[in-house]
């Protein structure tokens, strides 16, 4: 007796097996992105000025006291490693989740003013109220959730076009790297260099202090997005398309901005505005996974896996120390001119 499989027209047959290969090619992909982000992270807590053996960080990351790499490792690298992790996937997540939703690869936290927003807001608490690393995350925090329900609100009629939120985003964002740029040339040279630091993005002098709070923000959002991995692909189709598969697209849309935002406001406040990271981890995912399917878990990886990297290359690749922010905005600024010029060639809008 034959298989209904079988039984089947070629044509269903096909698409079946084309929908198992990349199924298996997503899963190949993460895996090896994982493997990769793993090996990144294991480097960065084995080598620098000094190197310690691979048993030396387990016995220290299993709370063992080894000397010397109790200290260096388990106080200064550890923390460091794992806050590249969770602000890079944080980064990587909630940018793809609105690239994904607004149909554009310019809805990036970066170019729409939710970056800025924390930026400024830190910069405020730095220079003009003094206040401490806790209260400028704090600050920072509410203030891309602040900007986030700003662009949105001005971007509704009649639901959200991506074209329409984007270019209010970019331009609230003008406003407030203005007013980022006039605090900061009132600054007092040490509250300069603090804010400059906070500005740029880095993982310089983390601690777990930081670290632990972007965690929890991660491990709770995440897995609130994951559940809308379905419906985002469908408003991939557009709106009215979605609502007629069934999806609740503003409650959808909702519920995965405010995601998203605390990811990027809990990173934000946790390691600064990483340039770039939300903007490239997406497309990256795009490109190894090929088309259809979530690229949530893959951008997120990508997004881990360019922090840690950027963060290693900072610190040892060049003459002198750069923060991460400085290698990723490196990478980041010449693809953004690449996509709007071929955009435009394209006859496209952004």
């Amino acid at each position: 007796m034959s298989s209904p499989a079988a039984t089947r027209p070629p044509a269903v047959q096909a698409v079946a097996r084309g929908r198992r290969r990349h199924a298996s090619r997503r899963r190949l992909v993460i895996l090896t992105l994982a493997v990769l982000a793993v090996a990144a992270f294991t480097v960065t807590l084995m080598a620098g000025k000094t190197f310690y053996p691979p048993g030396d960080v387990v016995r220290v990351i299993l709370g063992e006291q080894v000397p010397g790499a109790s200290f260096t490792v388990g106080r200064l690298r550890l923390p460091r490693a794992v806050l590249a992790v969770v602000s890079g996937f944080s980064f990587g997540l909630a940018g793809v989740t609105f690239q994904t939703m607004l149909r554009n690869p310019l809805a990036s936290p970066d170019i729409i003013g939710i970056s800025s927003g924390a930026s400024a807001a830190a910069a405020i608490a730095i220079v003009s109220l003094s206040l401490g690393r806790t209260q400028v995350s704090i600050l920072a925090i509410v203030s891309a959730l602040a900007i986030a329900m700003l662009v949105y609100t001005l971007a509704f009629r009649d639901g959200v076009a991506g074209t329409r939120l984007i270019l209010i985003g970019i331009g609230i964002s003008a406003m407030l790297d203005s007013i980022t740029s006039y605090v900061l040339s009132r600054a007092a040279e040490w509250d300069l260099q603090e804010a400059m630091r906070w500005l740029t993005g880095s993982l310089n002098g983390t601690t777990w202090e930081q670290a632990l709070p972007a965690a929890v923000a991660l491990a709770v959002l995440t897995p609130v997005l994951l559940s809308q991995a379905r419906n985002l692909s469908a408003m991939q189709l557009g709106d009215d398309t979605a609502a007629a598969l069934g999806v609740r697209v503003e409650r959808t849309r909702v519920t995965v901005i405010v995601a998203a935002v605390g990811l990027i406001a809990f990173a934000t406040a946790a390691a600064g505005p990483i340039a770039f990271v939300a903007f490239l981890s997406g497309p990256i995912a795009a490109r190894i996974v090929g088309a259809g399917g979530s690229l949530l878990v893959p951008a997120g990886l990508v997004g881990a896996l360019l922090v840690l990297v950027a963060d290693f290359a900072g610190q040892f690749a060049f003459d002198a120390r750069y923060p991460v922010g400085v290698v990723t905005g490196v990478l980041g600024a010449p693809y953004l001119v690449y996509l709007i010029v071929r955009t435009h060639r394209a006859g496209g809008s952004l």
